[in-house]
């Protein structure tokens, strides 16, 4: 089939260019920046510079590639992110998700698509009562912290309007928390700089449920839902939900870091604001069950216990130069465990004069987990 994939060379797409190529799809794919046009072309696909919120540029590319499939994966999200700026920071993707959520299904009405691939979120939205693991029908929430709203407004936009749609199939994909090569949970990526620092902190019992997905799960799922017969909405994440008290003490452990500290939920929410509390101590987990059931998808990391340890380096592109991560109880060595990460903990404080002054830090790693 011809594939046009909008957003060819963020963190998804890298992985899903090869993928679909391999499949024997002819693959066009997107990309904001004409240096980049090359990594497209060299994965087997041909590129496309497109601005995303030019209605004409989205479709003179989409009917110069006449595609069976649209996939958007477009997203802008900034390598430093603020929760206490939440909508700010996501104003880009928020777009994205908006303006060019609606120039790719105008362009997909004219050529006769027959088939739309969406990228969303499960985390947050899910409503934060009832059921700790929230499948596709569960609602979501009804009034979501100030600071997140515009986001929630977006993300409600892109899922609204590829399902709704008549005119071809609408698939809606619910990505849990991205790790692995390439995304902030990967090697050489902020958040784990900053959990390596012990700046990532446990706020209250850290009893908010994290769904998680590899960058390579993901790639592989927007496969399956490419040749999928079921259109509908889908929760893609690994098996195994799991509150920030589990995974962020087993992720400082796998990484060489120390045990994470302990903050009261008053203290956090003065650091990162309500949004920020909500996401180490009441946002829902989710359930893959209807993905695995309905698209055929078979996940290379099940869960993000043997991802954390085995999946955050990219094992196709490593050398012998490159970094590698600590294992468990592994002391970090400078030169050996990457910039920053391989800096070992003096102890104490290194930024503030109270007890509490990791938070500058943290603000910008304990942030959403997306591709770009």
């Amino acid at each position: 089939m011809k594939v046009f994939l909008a957003g060819a060379t963020g963190a998804i797409g890298k992985r899903l260019v090869p993928l679909l190529v391999s499949a024997g799809h002819k693959v066009t794919g997107t990309t904001r920046h004409p240096g980049k046009a090359e990594s497209i072309r060299s994965a087997g696909a041909t590129p496309v510079v497109v601005n995303a919120f030019s209605a004409r540029e989205v479709l003179e590319a989409v009917q110069r590639a006449e595609p069976d499939v649209i996939i958007h994966q477009l997203t802008a999200i900034p390598a430093s992110f603020n929760l206490r700026r939440f909508d700010e920071e996501f104003a880009l993707t928020n777009r994205l998700r908006s303006e060019g959520t609606d120039h790719l299904l105008a362009a997909a009405r004219a050529v006769g698509c027959r088939r739309f691939i969406a990228q969303s979120y499960a985390g947050w939205p899910y409503a934060r009562t009832g059921a700790w693991i929230k499948v596709e029908e569960d609602p979501l929430l009804t009034s979501p912290e100030p600071q997140m709203r515009q986001t929630f407004q977006a993300i409600l936009h892109v899922e609204h309007a590829v399902l709704e749609e008549r005119s071809f199939e609408g698939f809606v994909l619910r990505y849990g928390s991205f790790y692995g090569p390439g995304t902030s949970l990967g090697q050489g990526g902020s958040f784990l700089e900053d959990i390596q620092k012990r700046s990532v902190p446990i706020v209250g019992k850290g009893t908010g449920y994290w769904s998680f997905l590899h960058i390579d799960d993901a790639a592989s799922a927007t496969l399956a839902a490419v040749k999928a017969s079921a259109p509908g909405l889908y929760n893609v994440c690994d098996d195994e939900p799991a509150p920030v008290s589990q995974w962020l003490p087993f992720l400082a452990e796998t990484l060489g870091a120390k045990v994470p500290r302990h903050i009261p939920t008053w203290l956090g929410r003065l650091a990162v604001g309500p949004q920020g509390v909500a996401m180490m101590t009441q946002i829902r987990g989710a359930s893959n069950q209807k993905a695995k059931s309905l698209l055929g998808w078979k996940l290379r990391w099940p869960s993000w216990r043997k991802g954390f340890r085995d999946g955050l380096e990219d094992k196709i592109q490593k050398t012998n130069s490159q970094p590698r991560l600590a294992k468990a109880g592994q002391p970090l060595r400078p030169g050996r465990n990457g910039p920053l990460l391989g800096q070992k903990w003096r102890g104490g404080f290194t930024d503030a004069q109270s007890r509490y002054g990791c938070f500058d830090r943290w603000r910008r790693a304990c942030r959403v987990v997306s591709g770009e």
